[in-house]
């Protein structure tokens, strides 16, 4: 056995044990004893990470020299990602802030006591140091996060990069902007490839690796800490904390309320998908594409696609 022992009863417990062997020793005794022989209570600490992917590290290489190649180059390069989704309404909310009386709360966070959930879909323009969030009251699809990008490449990518006709994209594994997912590709391909004539490169980070993505540390972190301890008792108020998000550093930040309802389980046939315009790179494959325009039809100058919404 090893010289660490893991305690999981109560002093109490070990009394009565103590007691029942013809040790009469009190409580205090027992965990002074405990203390000097290094023992003391510990929580769980999440330590393990599992194995690494073998292409973990070469994937991280090849997202920074996609990034530098696109910088230089002075396209726009974006991290994308969805923050926790936030109950709506009276409730509690992690964190402390400086007033002379509590605010009160609810008791307890019932999701019929509250106005909707919402849905925080990030963009953050790292050349910039900008971010944009998009504030839905719907699921978390493709459709939605797709929605949002293609707003983003009509209002600010042509504000601020007036001459980009390429675009990379920094993206997590999963979820609605996920590698495996069909609706997301389709979507990239319909509304911002043939719609905006907008060449996109998607990288995503290797699953498990989501907190390197930059969105994470540089938006959304400094909006937790806008509204901590603040309840969002209204979709207004959490457009108004997100835009008030700023930094030392000069971050600014804008948020839109997306009232659209998106539908869950939207399928894309390997007909469609025979269709996109999409090429894979030769480094990690499965994380790395690009997406180009489709040629339009020479009759009607129409691309050929397929509209999901």
């Amino acid at each position: 056995m090893s010289d660490q022992k893991w305690l999981n009863c109560r002093l109490s417990d070990l009394r009565q044990r103590l007691d029942r062997q013809g040790h009469r020793v009190s409580k205090p005794v027992i965990s002074r004893i405990l203390r000097a022989h290094g023992y003391s209570l510990r929580a769980n600490v999440k330590q393990a990470a599992g194995a690494d992917h073998p292409d973990r590290d070469q994937q991280f290489r090849y997202i920074q020299l996609q990034r530098t190649q696109h910088l230089e180059a002075k396209e726009p390069v974006i991290s994308v990602d969805t923050k926790k989704k936030e109950l709506v309404g009276n409730f509690k909310n992690a964190g402390q802030i400086w007033c002379q009386m509590a605010e009160q709360v609810d008791a307890h966070d019932f999701p019929h006591d509250a106005l909707g959930r919402a849905v925080p879909y990030g963009i953050y323009d790292l050349r910039a140091n900008r971010g944009t969030v998009y504030i839905g009251q719907s699921a978390d699809t493709p459709s939605f996060a797709v929605d949002n990008l293609a707003h983003w490449c009509q209002t600010e990518l042509r504000e601020r990069y007036p001459q980009a006709s390429k675009v990379l994209i920094e993206a997590d594994s999963g979820g609605s902007n996920g590698a495996r997912s069909r609706v997301w590709k389709q979507q990239l391909q319909v509304q911002i490839a043939d719609a905006l004539g907008l060449t996109v490169t998607v990288c995503h980070y290797p699953t498990g690796a989501s907190k390197w993505n930059p969105i994470e540390h540089r938006l959304f972190s400094e909006i937790s800490k806008t509204w901590a301890g603040c309840p969002l008792r209204s979709f207004e108020l959490v457009q108004q904390y997100i835009a008030d998000t700023t930094t030392q550093t000069g971050l600014r930040v804008r948020a839109y309320q997306v009232t659209k309802t998106y539908e869950k389980g939207v399928k894309i046939t390997d007909e469609e998908m025979a269709t996109l315009n999409i090429h894979t790179h030769a480094t990690c494959p499965q994380w790395n594409y690009t997406i180009y325009p489709r040629p339009a039809c020479p009759a009607t100058g129409e691309v050929g696609q397929v509209n999901l919404l």
